[in-house]
């Protein structure tokens, strides 16, 4: 199946600094463990869907968790598009409390801070948050650096973020969306920027990355016309190809000039969604492995087809937006064979556990060539994971060869 595409301010330099601040390192809960994860064998990868650069690989699974087939659960986007999920500054979370029994719980409040946001869930289902979810607002723009499931009706909970927006801390609003300007789409960071919140968990790094990924779209705004696959032209961009006089990561990918860029290979993937996961949920496809120039860089696995479907748009959008990073630059087609020893391959490293009990774990393991992410449902009647992320590691990705590949 191939688709083919017809001033920085005074305030700034307080910003950057901040923005150095390293998040406390992941603390292992002893008494959430993660139970057996999927083995070789589970998961089938499927020929590619192809858009310019960008090939997904759909990883089927052929033995569904019956736990989660009854899972019902809401996304961010759902969230704070009706209200029902709040993201706000840490230092403002007083004002999301929850009333019990007529008095308001006390709650630490000891001012913004870069790297950790206030949320409240008061949807009646749980809430499902995925590393590489942006939120735009507050003082700065933030991405959502880890997998994790927030109760339904929670009290507010520290999240953990970097930011991705290094030139502002005044505060644009108080609250914080996911949508973009336009409202036509939400966004997701691509994965070179996700991979340093997941795996580096280094904020000078996702800024630096951020600013790469700027770079890279000021070129791409400057571009006369959009590439299609083959070579060919397409409708020509406006002629304004003056710099986006931005550090914001949502608001470069915001663009009118970057958007059209972007489309030029996710369109054919989105545009025709229904058509798209129509086929993926008859092919019992739960995940993609992602290559881009013809290197294996990711693979996204969730628990079921419709958290797929869910998920889809936004992920497509952030693989598409890797597309045009020129470092990756290469000939080579990916094959099945080499996605899908990218799936089976066993997790091996160091690991690090955390969650909470009843709720949720959320375990990695880091490796040389690869890291996985595994994120596990643990609610009553419940054992399944929801979603597992696997990474080339820098220097590794793609066309990895079979010693790395074993």
């Amino acid at each position: 199946m191939q688709w083919i595409p017809g001033a920085w301010m005074g305030t700034a330099g307080v910003a950057f600094l901040a923005c150095l601040v390293v998040p406390v390192a992941m603390v292992p809960n002893l008494e959430v463990q993660a139970g057996q994860r999927p083995n070789e064998g589970e998961y089938r990868v499927l020929e590619p869907l192809q858009s310019g650069a960008l090939s997904l690989f759909p990883v089927v699974r052929n033995d569904e968790p019956s736990e989660a087939k009854k899972w019902n659960y809401i996304t961010l986007d759902e969230g704070l598009r009706s209200g029902e999920v709040e993201v706000t500054e840490a230092g403002r979370a007083s004002g999301m409390v929850r009333p019990r029994h007529g008095q308001a719980l006390p709650i630490r409040q000891s001012g913004d801070r870069v790297n950790t946001l206030a949320l409240i869930n008061n949807s009646d289902k749980p809430l499902v948050l995925l590393a590489g979810e942006i939120v735009s607002g507050g003082k700065q723009d933030r991405v959502i650096g880890k997998d994790r499931i927030v109760p339904a009706r929670s009290d507010p909970i520290d999240l953990s973020v970097f930011c991705i927006e290094p030139g502002r801390w005044v505060g644009s609003s108080d609250k914080f969306g996911a949508v973009s300007e336009n409202n036509n789409f939400s966004f997701m960071v691509q994965p070179s920027v996700r991979s340093k919140a997941m795996v580096q968990k280094d904020q000078q790094q996702v800024w630096n990355s951020v600013n790469q990924s700027v770079e890279t779209a000021q070129v791409m705004a400057a571009s006369p016309a959009v590439p299609l696959e083959g070579g060919a032209i397409g409708e020509a961009l406006p002629s304004n190809s003056r710099g986006m006089n931005t550090t914001s990561y949502a608001k470069a990918m915001n663009d009118e000039r970057i958007v059209r860029q972007v489309d030029s290979v996710a369109e054919p993937l989105v545009r025709s969604s229904h058509e798209v996961l129509q086929k993926l949920r008859e092919q019992h496809a739960v995940g993609v492995v992602v290559a881009v120039h013809g290197e294996i860089i990711w693979a996204d696995i969730f628990a079921t087809p419709e958290m797929l479907a869910a998920y889809w748009t936004k992920l497509v959008r952030s693989y598409a937006a890797e597309s045009f990073d020129n470092i990756r630059a290469g000939t080579v087609k990916a094959s099945v064979v080499e996605a899908q020893k990218f799936v089976d391959r066993p997790s091996h490293g160091e690991e690090t556990s955390e969650g909470e009990t009843g709720l949720y774990n959320y375990s990695e393991v880091r490796g040389q060539t690869m890291s996985s992410f595994y994120l596990q449902v643990l609610l009553p009647g419940t054992k399944f994971y929801a979603h597992i992320s696997r990474v080339a590691e820098e220097g590794t990705v793609g066309k990895l060869s079979p010693a790395l590949i074993r």
